[in-house]
């Protein structure tokens, strides 16, 4: 059993952010530990929502913590709010990583081409700098473009640029990269590139290519927290000692599992009932 830390936003309506990767990490026999970024009523694809920031809680409790000497196996952190949120869990990942913890950043921020309800250019940079503290680091493609000034393309990529792309992601300070909800020749895909060196927590194939590209069959339903649900199951399975490419075909089918099952959901702004789902896993 790993100790895992999530540092995310919690909404109280619709199973998207640390709502739905609790249940997940848990399932898979893991502690987990929360640092709440924000209260958030709803799902932002409601058009109205209230955000009660949580940063005077974040600055008080991470030297407590510390003080505690609290340890984690890994950390893995998501939506951020405000600069000083941004700069106080960077350097706290930073003094952890000293000791060995794994650190997962999701830049969650846009999707489709564009920033989510609320957020602007700023909000890019607060995410560049949570990815150069990661030893891994899984965007959607919207997202690897923001932060890299790469131009989206609503085609997608070819092969040689998609690659340009995980490189670029690299230099932000990334030592692993895995992009999701890309498109390669054509071709919806997840496409990744493992470090050049060991990560502690994330196991490797060093004997195969430094890049992989995993297509898939798109299911043509947009719901909210898919990929709070892949990155939860991805570090599940990586947690447990599982190699990065297959952790990451793991979530893949997850993923498209879940999806399949709740296709004919009434309102999909809910997300995907995760607590019902678990079997699925």
């Amino acid at each position: 059993m790993k100790q895992i830390l999530l540092i995310n936003d919690v909404v109280g309506h619709s199973h998207v952010g640390m709502v739905a990767m609790w249940p997940i990490l848990t399932y898979y026999g893991h502690a987990v530990y929360n640092l709440p970024t924000a209260l958030v009523s709803n799902n932002f694809d409601y058009g109205d929502y209230s955000v009660m920031e949580t940063t005077a809680y974040m600055r008080d409790t991470l030297p407590v913590w510390q003080r505690l000497h609290f340890a984690f196996d890994a950390v893995c952190t998501g939506y951020m709010f405000s600069d000083e949120q941004a700069r106080l869990v960077a350097d706290y990942s930073r003094s952890l990583a000293a000791s060995g913890t794994a650190l997962f950043v999701d830049p969650v921020m846009a999707d489709s081409g564009s920033l989510y309800h609320g957020l602007d250019a700023h909000h890019i940079d607060l995410m560049r700098d949570m990815v150069s503290v990661a030893d891994l680091t899984f965007p959607n493609y919207t997202e690897a473009c923001l932060l890299t000034d790469t131009p989206f393309r609503q085609e997608g990529m070819t092969w040689e640029q998609a690659v340009v792309l995980m490189d670029k992601m690299a230099d932000l300070g990334a030592k692993a990269v895995v992009v999701t909800s890309a498109k390669v020749d054509g071709q919806p895909c997840v496409i990744g590139r493992r470090s050049s060196t060991p990560i502690k927590g994330i196991v490797q194939d060093f004997e195969e290519g430094r890049y992989f590209r995993l297509d898939y069959d798109e299911i043509p339903i947009a719901f909210p927290g898919t990929g709070d649900i892949f990155s939860s199951v991805l570090i599940g399975h990586l947690m447990s000692g599982e190699t990065l490419k297959d952790s990451t075909l793991s979530a893949m089918a997850v993923v498209r599992r879940l999806i399949d099952h709740n296709r004919n959901q009434d309102d999909i702004r809910l997300g995907i009932p995760i607590e019902q789902c678990l079997h699925l896993l």
